[in-house]
């Protein structure tokens, strides 16, 4: 089994954060985006993870590349990098990671994550997975007929005609027969909407008989921009939480504080009279004092005194002290700040 992760978006969404990490290396419950996303997506596939390939771009660094072939290898996966120079849609993004598209195959891309119910069935020809949402108009999004077999794909439809959308990841069983057809589309530049996309190489396999059924997932995790990546953060949190997985390291010191989990808590944090959670992940040695801190994603080597803080993103070596107020209040007043 391989993985295919296009990433190479320069993630203007959640900025300032990706101007210095590449947004699939931001942390997640203590761990980059991509990396939860490889983890999960493994513990469906049931099986061995023989190679997993990311499609950055090239502006990402060594730096960066040597974070993601270490990911490959906490999974005992070999690593490999391609590159995408400019972002010419998905069936594009895909093969430029043309040398990997043998054998079974799962295609994500690294902005979503999820949460699922299935061990993903390998003797299927294709499964897309998908999610009912309320506006489907910015997604691509499938009809399916009998037996789950997907019947129609359209891209981004203005009037609705299916509110099942397509998450961003798929599996497939013959990896050179979609490099076939995604190479179809390159040649002869066929584009929707301006770009080369993955739906018309699918819809095309459809036609030549490919069946393809829908996965749907329990939960669909977006990371597009800072709120909703925090909200990623809060409701992975609960799913590690209900698997009783560990949420802290074993060198944390915390001092006259209450801890409302769950709360990630990694390596050399001091926490010093504050109230901390729920749904908070603090990276590396970072150091809390006098805060109260809820629903937040704090990153590492940061030093916090004074805060209230919720629905927060604090970004790698920050510092940011609030100052204790003097102040002298009558009678009757109400204050807002």
């Amino acid at each position: 089994m391989k993985i295919i992760i296009p990433m190479a978006g320069l993630g203007k969404r959640m900025r300032p954060h990706t101007l210095t990490t590449p947004k699939p290396l931001l942390p997640i419950a203590g761990k980059p985006i991509v990396y939860r996303l490889v983890e999960d997506i493994a513990k469906v596939c049931n099986k061995q993870i023989d190679e997993i390939t990311f499609i950055i771009h090239p502006s990402f660094g060594k730096q960066t590349e040597a974070n993601l072939l270490e990911v490959a290898n906490s999974l005992k996966a070999k690593g490999r990098i391609c590159y995408q120079d400019e972002p010419l849609g998905t069936a594009h993004a895909i093969m430029c990671a043309k040398e990997s598209l043998e054998g079974n195959v799962v295609v994500a891309f690294a902005d979503t994550l999820f949460k699922a119910d299935f061990v993903l069935d390998t003797s299927q020809e294709g499964i897309i997975w998908v999610q009912k949402i309320e506006d489907p108009r910015q997604f691509g999004v499938v009809k399916l007929g009998e037996n789950g077999i997907i019947t129609e794909f359209f891209e981004k439809p203005q009037t609705f005609v299916s509110d099942l959308a397509i998450i961003g990841i798929y599996y497939f069983k013959d990896g050179a027969y979609l490099r076939k057809h995604l190479q179809y589309l390159l040649d002869n530049n066929i584009k929707d909407k301006g770009e080369y996309q993955l739906t018309n190489a699918l819809e095309n396999m459809k036609n030549e008989g490919t069946k393809f059924v829908a996965g749907e997932v329990t939960e669909w995790l977006d990371c597009g921009n800072k709120d909703a990546t925090v909200y990623t953060n809060q409701r992975y949190l609960h799913f590690l939480q209900e698997r009783n997985a560990p949420l802290r390291a074993k060198n944390v010191e915390i001092r006259n504080s209450v801890i409302n989990e769950p709360v990630f808590i990694d390596a050399d944090v001091v926490i010093e009279n504050s109230v901390i959670g729920p749904y908070v992940s603090i990276g590396k040695n970072t150091q809390i004092k006098n805060s109260v801190i809820g629903n937040s994603i704090i990153q590492e080597n940061s030093r916090l005194e004074g805060l209230h803080l919720c629905n927060a993103m604090i970004g790698n070596n920050v510092s940011y002290t609030k100052l204790p107020q003097d102040v002298s209040i009558g009678d009757f007043n109400v204050i807002k700040e």
